[in-house]
């Protein structure tokens, strides 16, 4: 899916786009197309293997999941960048 957000502070705008990978375990995970999205944008980058790139961020949740009761729920996104587009491979939900 491709969609134009303004990238984190920079006056350039960036094209997230959403592996189809991704998008299976954002729904095996939990994890909502407007949370990835804000992840990206407000979340804390940080780098990874094979050049990659994450960012987390948490998110208040206050609900159980898999039976037991959470008060945040935090998303990590992995990708890459590819000139002014960030290409999403996977999220993670803790």
């Amino acid at each position: 899916m491709l969609d134009v957000h303004q990238a984190r502070p920079s006056p350039l705008v960036m094209a997230i786009m959403i592996h189809p990978h991704a998008m299976e375990r954002m729904e095996e995970r939990g994890a909502t197309e407007n949370e990835v999205r804000t992840t990206i944008v407000k979340g804390e980058k940080f780098p990874v293997k094979f050049g990659r790139t994450g960012f987390r961020h948490n998110f208040p949740f206050e609900s159980d999941r898999d039976g037991k009761f959470f008060r945040m729920k935090q998303v990590e996104v992995y990708g890459v960048d590819e000139e002014r587009d960030f290409i999403v491979i996977t999220v993670v939900v803790k």
